[in-house]
């Protein structure tokens, strides 16, 4: 075998293990128990699935944790009195305090509607509800859309979720195969976001710094 080989094979075995080892990592995170947390923010954001998510987002807005809440990615055909029974609100305070959305179809667009959304009522703070499982995807996006927004996480088990042993269930390892998948993506383009808006950063404050240091001498 030529060295060359020897690079490729041994290479893409490490790359191989990392990946396994990142999973298993990510899988036991999001499949821990949910501490309970009281977060506190301007709004609250739910990308709605189970809908455990809406309720939970719904007993924050109820108890005063954000002012307002958007339901991010609701289905078509799903009517206010629907969204009513599932987040148990009175129907004052839904129609006060709550707005939907209908136009996201997957978690990209959820971030751009959150976005448009935060920004039409300037809000610098978030609460996101979601998935423990979509929970990290939910947040690269996001963060991508929302650069300068304070997001904080407020993940919801699924009811499916076995509470230990998740590597039993195939069901749920699929789910979680497949989320991890997605998220790795997210969280490279993420990272890349943040680098070069850290080195610009830097370059604009080292160029002030000049200026500044041109007009006393």
């Amino acid at each position: 075998m030529s060295s060359l080989w020897r690079v490729l094979v041994f290479g893409s075995a490490a790359i191989a293990v990392l990946l396994m080892l990142g999973f298993v990592v990510f899988a036991n995170v999001v499949t821990s128990p949910v501490m309970e947390a009281n977060p506190n923010g301007d709004a609250i954001v739910v990308l709605t699935g189970e809908s455990a998510r809406i309720a939970e987002g719904a007993r924050l807005l109820d108890e005063g944790r954000a002012g307002r809440m958007l339901i991010s990615g609701v289905f078509p055909r799903t009517g206010k009195k629907a969204l009513l029974e599932i987040s148990g609100l009175p129907e004052d305070k839904f129609d006060c305090c709550v707005d939907i959305d209908y136009a996201a179809l997957d978690t990209v667009g959820n971030a751009q509607q959150t976005r448009n959304w935060a920004a039409a009522h300037g809000y610098n703070s978030v609460i996101v509800v979601t998935a423990s499982y979509h929970m990290p995807r939910s947040l690269a996006e996001l963060s991508l859309a929302l650069p300068d927004v304070e997001l904080i996480p407020h993940p919801v088990m699924p009811g499916s979720f076995p509470s230990s042993h998740w590597w039993l269930n195939t069901t749920v390892t699929r789910t979680l195969i497949s989320e991890y998948l997605k998220f790795l993506p997210r969280a490279a383009r993420l990272t890349m976001a943040r680098l070069v808006r850290s080195a610009s950063s830097s370059s604009v404050a080292k160029e002030a710094a000049e200026s500044s240091s041109a007009g006393i001498f």
